[in-house]
């Protein structure tokens, strides 16, 4: 059965607390972020600049509380204080599809969660 790739996860407008250059690599997330929206340590991540338009493919490690940290050649794509949209995907097959349901997070001040969206894949719209 043919496959198609959706949304599986999504942390819109999260603030860059820091970027570090000389760390090896990855983007550190607010665990809190990480465990509501369900990305995993070590799962690829795209991340989607804001306020630059720079795009980057990586993948996750928890952070510490509000923290959203670029690291390594990632941090050249970002700076403090500017905001990021922060994606997984998936691929599903029609069945599940169906049933899918993306976890979303609007980040808010000192990257709290404003809101959960309730999001259903729904390829009857």
């Amino acid at each position: 059965m043919a496959q198609r790739c959706f949304l599986s996860a999504k942390i819109h407008g999260a603030t860059i607390t820091e970027a570090n250059l000389e760390y090896r690599g990855s983007l550190s997330i607010d665990t809190k972020l990480m465990k509501t929206v369900g990305i995993l340590p070590y799962e690829q991540v795209d991340v989607y600049n804001l306020d630059n338009g720079e795009r980057l493919t990586t993948y996750a490690i928890p952070g510490e509380p509000g923290q959203i940290c670029l690291n390594g050649a990632a941090a050249h794509k970002g700076e403090p204080g500017q905001r990021v949209i922060i994606a997984t995907y998936a691929w599903l097959d029609e069945t599940e599809a169906r049933t899918g349901k993306p976890r979303v997070v609007i980040a808010g001040k000192n990257n709290e969660i404003d809101e959960i969206l309730e999001c259903d894949l729904n390829p009857n719209f």
